[in-house]
């Protein structure tokens, strides 16, 4: 490594002497710093610390170091994160991928054992637990059963490459969210290593990248992550830097304090309302002024979770006094709090009354006075809905939310969304709202459009926040003392993010009271954010399903995009924890709770949510008398330890996994099937035809759904033909180490929305030259029969929502060699390129309905190779005068009818290294040869 600017020196702290590479070394050579973002600032010691002349140079350290504010992003910059961190939906491929990556390596003579995790990796098993049960203290210990019984291979799997991979840790199910277990025990806010040579410890700041795109949760703290798709983390954990242009940031300046009655869900969801707006994509955001003081770190912490949902790489806040007695409080030695607060302060990184604010490149302010208690639904995390406005915004949504089996309008008719895949221009008239009775006698109820099925306190954004938690058992405990229950038709869950959770509520004796309201614990992990609601009861679902209900949930995470909550549920509605409680009351979302009552009490009076909310200083109150620091000590000590399930599963030592053929949790992928030594050409798109034609915001929940799925469906089939009962099939997220499922599973989710299916809902498209319609993927075979090379047509933010590989890889499958949209979501751009597809983009004002492209043309893409070279020479992309973009393609179509003709659009590959994993046809692949190509170190 090189040290051109002479920054490496010693520091002294209580824990004694180490090593740092010094920001002010800069300064030294002429080079302000006071101005840069405290995010910037983390990236500058990152390329300090890894210059190597190569991979990083003294002109990569210089041009981060004279950032411009007012610049576009068009230096690329290679950032190498301190650790990885994973879940168990995205971390079973990736550790599948790397067990397929040394079998590779054997089959081409290489020594396996090189395809192992160079960074600290922890992958925290959260995602598969469902609610098979709920409303009885049996919830938990049912749902713990039946995970490990479904789930057991791919345990299994992972207990090998615990073993096998000597840089991987796993947390155990059971234990809690991988965000919160992040945030209150793994994240460390400054590393320290031994070099490999020998020599002082090397403290430096705790930075990752994680395969959940709520890593940014850990933001909160002071710590540099973001999400990256599975195979982007692979490459991290390979060695390979994170490929990234120096981002614009935004600063978002904080004034005053909540204002009684709003939580910090209201506070998160204004704060996306507000960013969305704005247009944070591929930006960072950095939070900053004198709101910080008022803010706890939890808070911080869910405004950070949510970075995804405004668009944004990352949201962070820097490390101050909050983070200190954070760290303290949470259970961290006192020797770690001591040298991060020792670090901070030398490298300029402490926040405080007296810092210099930095320069931004765009800059927002927000009175947290002015926050209003709120919702966001029923479709998106962006559509904030003040809370006496949901039942009239409802009502609104409800015409598109019942047309959402019609047709798609024609092209040219208006604005299409894929989200929700309804009409923006309008929907149909609303008959008279249809009723459903459910049971007989005295035990009956009607079911009616706006009816809350699911009442969920769920996922880590606001299960990590000890305020918002309380007060959900606060609201609980005088809503029981009024003699209130809630509604027999809502199906209630309390997910926690951490067994701590559950012990402060206890302590409190505020778990009894959300017990009686059906609010019992049925496991820690995502459950329902992540699609794990589980089923509905029988008689709910098919009263639904007859009766065509519009029903609803409302749920206290991040995500409620339409078909990822539950297959029943159509409106779904993001909120704090006491309104979840407070809404299972009132068993409807069709109403204004801050003037009409949410139910009765015991004598039949009305009682409002005014009545049951408690008060700021009583949240307060009970945070101090039952939050304890020797609980996050104690429920940590053996984080890595499991219970007698999880030890007594199989661990086979071994450097090669054993590829059982008949298994369908996990088999080896084809990624490197017949893997030549150097990378083929890169070829044109020639005879086309388009697979899906998308509108906006479609997800990669539409793509590559989590959910479970049908016997009818080309997954199920694929299971039901090897003897797989539908009950068994579990989700597709629990399947992501199969590529047989997941390739069918890709485009299946039932609320897609695709022109070429004829208005049919779910994942049908038509085999054009034969005008037959089918599924997406019976299609995709037929075609790659025949030869034909496969597009994706979309509208803009492509790709937005959950980093998800698959969404990436199961298109790859499919034989789609481009998409062409109108925009996309950062993560699932750089998954495209990883997976060797080419991301397209419209030029602006440009798009396939303004184009007239109704998807059945023949399509070509030419200029290729051209484009990817000029994305090789990065800044010089450009030609001389800074004229046209030599990344753009020409993109021609020939329409079954009419003349032929051709646009322009550009190749969204952005960096020279992005541009070598697409020549290679993909990241894993790149990566591979090159080991190969390299000798191994002695």
């Amino acid at each position: 490594m090189r040290d051109t600017f002479g920054s490496r020196s010693v520091l002294r702290s209580a824990g004694g002497d180490v090593d740092v590479f010094r920001l002010d070394a800069l300064e030294r050579r002429g080079v302000p710093l006071a101005r840069l973002p405290y995010a910037l600032r983390v990236l500058l010691e990152n390329l300090l610390r890894h210059e190597d002349g190569t991979g990083v140079t003294a002109d990569d350290v210089l041009a981060l170091a004279g950032w411009d504010p007012a610049s576009e992003p068009a230096r690329e910059i290679g950032f190498t994160p301190a650790r990885v961190l994973l879940q168990d939906f995205t971390g079973v491929p990736a550790v599948v991928d790397l067990a397929a990556m040394r079998a590779a390596m054997a089959r081409l003579g290489g020594d396996p054992a090189r395809i192992d995790p160079l960074q600290p990796v922890d992958l925290v098993i959260d995602h598969s637990v469902q609610v098979d049960r709920f409303g009885t203290p049996e919830a938990l210990a049912f749902n713990a059963e039946m995970d490990y019984r479904r789930n057991a291979e791919r345990y299994a799997f992972l207990r090998w490459g615990q073993h096998a991979f000597r840089n991987l840790r796993v947390v155990p199910p059971a234990t809690g969210i991988v965000h919160q277990v992040n945030l209150e025990y793994l994240a460390r806010v400054v590393w320290t290593s031994e070099p490999a040579g020998g020599g002082r410890t090397v403290a430096y700041p705790d930075t990752l990248v994680g395969t959940d795109s709520h890593t940014t949760m850990i933001n909160g703290l002071g710590v540099l992550g973001w999400g990256v798709g599975g195979i982007e983390a692979e490459a991290a954990m390979l060695g390979q830097p994170v490929s990234m242009l120096i981002p614009k940031v935004v600063g978002f300046r904080l004034t005053g304090e909540l204002a009684e009655g709003a939580t910090a869900t209201d506070l998160v969801l204004t704060v996306t309302e507000i960013l969305r707006a704005h247009g944070v994509v591929g930006k960072f955001v950095e939070f900053h002024g004198p709101g910080l003081a008022a803010l706890p770190l939890a808070d911080r912490a869910t405004i950070g979770n949510m970075a995804p949902e405004y668009g944004a790489t990352c949201g962070i806040f820097p490390i101050d006094d909050e983070t200190l007695r954070y760290l303290r409080f949470t259970g961290r030695p006192s020797a770690l709090v001591g040298l991060v607060e020792a670090y901070a302060k030398e490298q300029g990184l402490f926040h405080g009354p007296a810092t210099t604010p930095a320069s931004y490149s765009e800059l927002l302010e927000l009175d947290l006075a002015t926050v209003e208690p709120s919702l966001a639904g029923p479709r998106r995390p962006q559509d904030r809905v003040r809370l006496g406005d949901v039942g009239r915004t409802f009502e609104e949504a409800l015409p598109s939310m019942r047309a959402a089996s019609a047709p798609p309008p024609v092209p040219n008719a208006g604005r299409w969304e894929g989200e929700g895949g309804a009409p923006a221009n309008g929907g149909v008239a609303v008959a008279a709202r249809p009723r459903a009775q459910v049971g007989t006698g005295e035990a009956a109820f009607d079911l009616t459009d706006g009816s809350i099925v699911i009442a969920a306190i769920t996922s880590c954004t606001n299960t990590s926040n000890p305020s918002v938690m309380l007060a959900a058992g606060l609201l609980a405990r005088r809503a029981v003392e009024r003699g209130m229950r809630s509604k027999p038709w809502v199906k209630t869950s309390l997910a926690p993010g951490s067994q701590v959770v559950t012990e402060y509520l206890r302590e409190a004796g505020l778990l009894a009271p959300l017990e009686a309201l059906g609010f019992h614990v049925v496991g820690y992990g995502c459950t329902t954010c992540i699609g794990n609601s589980g089923p509905l009861p029988p008689e709910i679902s098919e009263a639904i399903a007859g009766a065509g209900l519009v029903a609803v949930s409302v749920l206290s995470g991040n995500r409620n995009f339409e078909g990822r909550i539950n297959p029943d549920v159509r409106a779904n509605y993001l909120a704090s924890p006491p309104l979840v409680v407070a809404y299972a009351l009132a068993g409807r979302i069709d109403f204004d709770p801050l003037a009409e009552p949410l139910g009765t009490d015991a004598e039949g009076r009305p009682v409002f949510l005014r009545e049951i909310w408690p008060s700021r200083r009583e949240i307060l109150d009970v945070v101090e008398s039952s939050v304890r620091s020797e609980m996050f000590r104690a429920r940590y000590a053996s984080v890595f330890e499991g219970d007698a399930r999880w030890k007594a599963l199989p661990a086979p030592a071994s450097d090669l996994y054993a590829w059982d053929p008949d298994s369908t949790y996990i088999r080896e992928p084809p990624y490197f099937e017949d893997l030549p030594p150097e990378p083929r050409p890169v070829e044109d798109v020639r005879g086309a035809r388009v697979l899906a034609f998308l509108g906006d915001s479609v997800t990669t929940d539409h793509i590559s759904p989590a959910g479970s799925f049908r016997a009818d469906t080309p997954a199920g089939r694929w299971l039901t033909e090897r003897g797989v009962a539908p009950a068994d099939f579990n989700s597709y997220g629990s399947r992501r180490g199969n590529h047989e499922v997941m390739a069918r599973g890709t485009f299946a989710n039932v609320r897609l929305r695709n022109r070429l299916a004829g208005g049919r809902e779910g994942g049908f498209t038509r085999h054009v030259p034969s005008g037959e319609p089918m599924t997406i993927y019976d299609a995709a075979v037929r075609y790659a029969a025949e030869g034909v090379p496969l597009l994706v047509l979309a509208g803009r933010e492509y790709g937005a929502g959950s980093s998800r590989d698959w969404a990436a890889k199961g298109p790859r499958l499919q034989g789609v060699r481009a998409v062409l949209a109108q925009s996309y979501e950062r993560i699932h751009r750089s998954n495209l390129i990883g997976m060797g597809i080419a991301p397209l983009e419209f030029l602006e004002g440009e798009s396939a309905v303004a184009l007239g492209l109704t998807g059945e043309e023949v399509y070509a893409v030419e200029g290729l190779a051209a484009a990817v070279e000029a994305a090789r020479g990065g800044s010089s992309a450009r030609t001389a005068d800074g004229g046209a973009d030599r990344r753009e393609v020409a993109v021609r179509v020939t329409p079954s009818h009419g003349e032929p003709f051709s646009f322009r659009a550009r190749l969204r590959i952005d960096t020279p290294r992005e541009a070598d994993y697409y020549r290679h046809g993909g990241i894993l692949q790149y990566v591979l040869r090159r080991l190969l190509a390299t000798p191994a170190a002695r």
